[in-house]
């Protein structure tokens, strides 16, 4: 590799702030706001044009229960819960519409967009969007400032605490902490937004569940010169005929890399053109399909993993583990979109689907294949603690998004944006905490902040 020498320069300060967020997908401004509403200064940068990440740039509308695998008690509040609520005051048609059996609920990506704007200002959270992180200072183990780019060119952000909320983990990467990869890395998915209604296009055949699409695309993928595949669609609520499409993956790309991500976001715009042209072509002759928007960025589920003191356990979670210093639970399933080859889910109450690009579906039962009791109560919900978060060397550095430390399966389930909104409040809980204690993060007492982050009038239950 050739190298050029950068002269070096001075860097204006362009900010300092208690508490600095790198990275605005809901995970990050979720962070800044607790934070914020804890007392702290804080700024929050963001390279795209508004805030949500996945749920809203990436068009992905759905945020999964609140509610545990027996749909009776509430597992999940915090501001996850507050924004759904504040759609429901504003107007029922744009959010929290749920599916017929409760477990999700579905927004207008773009009314999330600006209610998360709302929620920043009001908390007096100082916002730099179009703005780019670029690289680090640290004195040892405390990381001093950010550098970042935008408009008014190269500047400096100081400030007490620092949260990595870029998904990737750059801020890790760039600290030099060690990483992983998952041996399968899950594929990303290309979202889009598009008019047309496909169900009459397969009247009168059994699909098992299966989407639309899904079913023709395995019968036509090789007239059309793309993979078998599978994926789900979703009405958008208030938009009549009007649907948001993850209907194929991008298979063999690492998009923490950047010839990778490139590579994606342009097989993820060919295989929606795609999708278009196998429902004009198989789809009701009555409708008029149109691409009507797509994602400002591919939906990435899997990249870079960064060391902390503890590894979330996939059998740990399972088996409902509890913590005392808990500041996640959740029920999404362990979830596997590993390969070509299909979709699994291990479920709490100890069974598991696999269900292949051919629409072939097998269930059986982990517990009782892996030697566990069948005959007890099963959780109704998993937890994760906060020591999870927590790294070995950085005294003022938390990463909290999609590159955490857990095993492959305990990601699937870990890595969906209602439990990521959770890891993202208790991030700025622990930042708060350890401004206020004049404390390391590692000299946190762990339960202080599960404590803390059930108080308030955005609370987590537990």
């Amino acid at each position: 590799m050739a190298f050029i020498t950068e002269a070096p320069k001075q860097v204006p300060v362009s900010h300092e702030a208690d508490v600095c967020v790198i990275g605005g997908s809901c995970t990050g401004v979720f962070a800044a706001v607790r934070a914020a509403r804890l007392g702290a200064k804080v700024v929050i940068v963001e390279a795209q044009n508004s805030f949500g990440g996945v749920a809203t740039n990436g068009l992905v509308c759905v945020w999964h229960t609140l509610l545990d695998t027996d749909h009776k008690m509430q597992v999940i509040s915090g501001l996850t819960e507050e924004v759904l609520n504040s759609f429901d005051e504003m107007d029922h048609s744009i959010g929290n519409e749920k599916n017929v059996s409760g477990d999700s609920h579905f927004f207008n990506p773009i009314e999330l967009k600006c209610e998360l704007d709302r929620l920043l200002t009001q908390e007096k959270v100082k916002i730099y969007l179009h703005t780019y992180y670029t690289g680090i200072s640290c004195d040892g183990d405390k990381i001093d400032a950010v550098f970042v780019e935008n408009k008014d060119g190269r500047g400096a952000i100081k400030a007490k605490f620092f949260i990595d909320a870029t998904g990737d983990g750059d801020l890790c990467r760039d600290l030099g902490i060690e990483r992983f990869e998952n041996k399968k890395m899950q594929p990303p998915s290309y979202v889009f937004l598009m008019q047309g209604d496909e169900k009459k296009a397969c009247e009168g055949i059994n699909l098992q569940g299966s989407d639309v699409v899904t079913h023709l695309l395995n019968l036509h993928a090789e007239e059309f010169g793309v993979e078998r595949d599978w994926g789900w669609a979703t009405p958008i609520p208030g938009l009549d005929n009007l649907m948001m499409r993850a209907n194929t993956h991008v298979f063999n790309v690492h998009c923490g890399k950047a010839d990778d991500l490139t590579k994606a976001e342009i097989e993820g715009r060919r295989k929606m053109r795609v999708v278009r042209d196998l429902l004009r072509k198989y789809g009701d002759p009555a409708e008029k399909y149109s691409l009507v928007n797509d994602c400002s960025y591919i939906g990435v589920r899997d990249t870079y993993h960064y060391k902390t003191k503890m590894q979330a356990d996939s059998m740990e979670l399972l088996l409902g583990t509890s913590y005392d210093d808990c500041i996640l639970r959740g029920t999404y399933n362990v979830d596997s979109h590993d390969s070509k080859e299909g979709i699994s889910f291990m479920l709490l109450d100890g069974t598991y689907t696999v269900e292949d690009s051919y629409g072939n579906i097998r269930h059986g039962n982990w517990r009782a294949e892996r030697g566990y009791p069948t005959d007890v109560p099963m959780p109704t919900f998993y937890q994760l603690p906060f020591r999870n978060l927590v790294g070995e060397k950085y005294t003022n550095f938390i990463a909290a998004g999609r590159m955490l430390n857990a095993d492959a399966s305990a990601f699937g389930a870990l890595r969906v944006m209602v439990n990521l909104n959770q890891i993202g409040e208790a991030s700025g809980v622990a930042a708060y905490l350890a401004i206020h204690r004049n404390k390391s993060v590692q000299e946190l007492d762990p339960v202080e902040v599960a404590r803390t982050l059930s108080k308030g009038g955005s609370a987590n239950l537990g």
